[in-house]
């Protein structure tokens, strides 16, 4: 799967498993429920780095911990 995919299905299981929509991660991270929908539609190429650690934030968890998936493995990551 493509790197911005992955990103995308990360902030999704996060969401699942801390029982949180996107009102919550908005009020939780202060990212823009506008962004969020923008990161999940796929209407930018890339999220930014201070974005994803305001997620980050809202979650909780490092982006360590962000990144810490097998979602990021190498061999399941392609562009």
């Amino acid at each position: 799967m493509k790197l911005g995919d992955a990103v995308i299905l990360r902030i999704e299981q996060l969401c699942i498993e801390q029982n949180k929509n996107k009102y919550d991660l908005f009020k939780a991270s202060g990212v823009p429920q506008s962004t969020l929908t923008s990161i999940k539609k796929k209407r930018s190429q890339s999220v930014k780095i201070s974005t994803l650690y305001a997620i980050c934030e809202g979650f909780n968890i490092s982006l360590e911990e962000f990144f810490h998936s097998p979602l990021f493995a190498r061999e399941n990551i392609f562009d």
